[in-house]
């Protein structure tokens, strides 16, 4: 029986399996090709979390609002790898910080309540990443562990300094910045669930 899980060779991610640019045979032999689609890998998973963060649903009583950013960002780190969907979110992050404003309905820099959550997408993409190198992305089952794994980690660091920013209660952070996204969360989790076990198994028929 021929799968994703038993061809593909250990420790590989999704993007490993793409092909390196063509470069001059002195600078192919140099690694730059590797380095060049590395560079545009992490450049281009910056700049989807960005644009998933647009895609911004405002809930009442929560100064946090359902985006597409902590999705983008998982699946970043889990088709990146653990270095590059660090790299790339810390990208995310620090243009961010610069005031470029593709955070969570256009915003940037520090102070808003939810750059906790971009903090913890940072260390979520880097858990995730490395899980995926040992195959947590590559059926449905260890997906969904892997993804609950990455939410958890964006939480437990972006509810906390969700109430650090906004003076709330940690009580009052979770209400407002936890429970309301749960079933959003959960939504996310069986799409990934779906997409990625399935670009395995396109990929090993090829």
């Amino acid at each position: 029986m021929s799968t994703a899980a038993t061809s593909a060779r250990p420790g590989e991610v999704l993007a490993d399996l793409l092909p390196s640019p063509r470069l001059s045979a002195s600078l192919a032999r140099g690694g730059a090709s590797a380095r060049v689609r590395d560079i545009a890998l992490v450049a281009g998973g910056a700049v989807l979390t960005g644009l998933a963060a647009q895609i911004a649903v405002p809930v009442p009583g929560s100064p946090v609002p359902v985006t597409g950013q902590t999705f983008a960002a998982l699946l970043v780190g889990t088709a990146l790898g653990a270095g590059r969907g660090f790299l790339s979110l810390a990208l995310y992050a620090l243009v961010g910080m610069a005031g470029v404003p593709w955070f969570a309905e256009g915003g940037s820099g520090m102070a808003a309540p939810s750059f906790g959550y971009v903090l913890g997408m940072m260390l979520a993409a880097t858990v995730v990443g490395a899980l995926a190198r040992r195959g947590g992305d590559r059926s449905m089952a260890r997906m969904a562990g892997t993804m609950l794994l990455g939410e958890a980690i964006i939480y437990a660091i972006g509810v906390p300094y969700l109430a650090f920013a906004t003076g709330m209660s940690l009580t009052a952070a979770v209400a407002a910045g936890l429970t309301p996204f749960l079933i959003g969360d959960a939504l996310k989790a069986a799409l990934a669930m779906g997409v990625l076990p399935t670009a395995w198994k396109l990929a090993a028929r090829k």
